[in-house]
């Protein structure tokens, strides 16, 4: 929702910056119905953002009046941040209160060890293009219909490290399970609509790909998926996959208590290696780097990787993400499983998540095993 027309006037020495209050909640929405007429913020919105502790949440104040505010997210596990929502009252508009409050917020992402800044705006808006630019934003995509009203948005990023380009041969779509366990099928769809645009994903394959993957109990829900289960699906798709893995033995037995469904983990365990055996597919027993999971995807391959997301929002539960990008200092992810509370209905904020290279070595280590492993997928020989 960055798309109020905003100005380059120098800042107002009257104009005060602060924290939000509880009692800025009124004055809040009434600047959003001033600067928006579609793709408001909601009051449970703004109570929700008022309280949370991820992000910075900023008010610009004259003569004790509130005349804007920006919303920038601190998305957990990551370092990156994102400006969602700046307005400022048109009556005020020409003080450099825009810059004021951005500036203010860079400083607050930057105290939290936050290097990656991003926002959205409307395309058409060259005002608020303007003011970005100037401030060191630089463009690096387009989503199209981002808006209610269809308008597409330009998303631009900090110039403090940019996303890794890719050929568009390598580009990754992101897909969003549909499903709370499904996330290794909508991993795996992403690779393999990656690797081949000839692969359409549905959610019948989505489910069926879980249904042939799953591990059938774990924690106390469903089942998650198999790595070697879900190498077995990606060939009988048509590609090649091999398993990365730092452990034998049946894995996520420690995440649940019951004798009975230990037992079945393990047999659908040994089951899955049998058919891997049969297959000819390769399971790798090995510890594996970030430096490995870079090689192979520069060879053509897309690496899926297990996570533990407790550094995302503070559950141990195993979670795959798709291996997006790289750069020198960074991984890069599309994550099929955005936070309805933090996270843009589109997704934007769960592709190409930054996440420095020693924290993902960290995260990417699931239960007291400290498991490790990923599934590698290639364009059949």
């Amino acid at each position: 929702m960055t798309d109020t027309a905003l100005t380059l006037q120098p800042v107002d020495s009257a104009i005060h910056i602060r924290q939000v209050q509880d009692t800025d909640l009124n004055a809040l929405l009434e600047l959003e119905q001033l600067s928006f007429s579609t793709d408001r913020l909601s009051r449970r919105s703004f109570r929700h953002w008022i309280g949370a502790s991820n992000c910075a949440f900023l008010v610009a104040e004259r003569s004790g009046v509130v005349v804007g505010y920006s919303l920038i997210l601190f998305l957990r596990g990551t370092i990156l941040a994102r400006l969602y929502s700046i307005a400022i009252d048109p009556a005020q508009r020409g003080a450099g209160i825009a810059r004021l409050l951005i500036q203010e917020g860079e400083k607050i992402a930057e105290e939290q060890g936050l290097l990656f800044l991003r926002l959205e705006v409307k395309i058409d808006n060259k005002a608020a293009i303007g003011l970005y630019e100037s401030m060191g934003y630089q463009p690096f995509g387009i989503f199209r219909n981002y808006y209610e009203d269809n308008n597409d948005a330009l998303r631009m990023q900090k110039c403090i490290r940019r996303v890794p380009q890719l050929e568009p041969d390598r580009i990754i779509p992101w897909i969003q399970q549909t499903t709370p366990f499904t996330c290794g099928p909508a991993a795996m769809m992403m690779a393999m609509r990656g690797l081949s645009r000839d692969y359409k994903p549905t959610i019948h394959d989505e489910l069926q790909i879980w249904r042939e993957a799953t591990t059938i109990f774990m924690t106390s829900g469903h089942g998650g998926c198999h790595p070697v289960g879900l190498a077995l699906a990606a060939r009988q798709r048509g590609y090649d996959a091999e398993v990365w893995l730092n452990q034998a033995g049946p894995m996520f037995v420690d995440s649940v208590r019951d004798e009975t469904k230990k037992r079945v983990i393990e047999l659908v365990h040994a089951d899955f290696l049998s058919q891997a055996q049969q297959l000819g597919v390769p399971l790798c027993y090995r510890e594996f780097s970030d430096l490995d999971l870079e090689r192979a995807f520069s060879s053509g391959a897309i690496p899926i990787i297990l996570i533990s997301t407790y550094r995302m929002d503070g559950r141990k539960a195993p979670h795959w993400v798709t291996l997006s990008g790289f750069d020198d200092d960074c991984l890069y992810v599309h994550d099929s499983d955005p936070d309805p509370e933090e996270q843009s209905a589109s997704g934007l904020d769960s592709q190409y998540l930054p996440i420095a290279r020693g924290d993902f070595i960290k995260m990417s280590r699931f239960g007291r095993s400290q498991l490790r492993t990923a599934v590698v997928l290639k364009n059949r020989c």
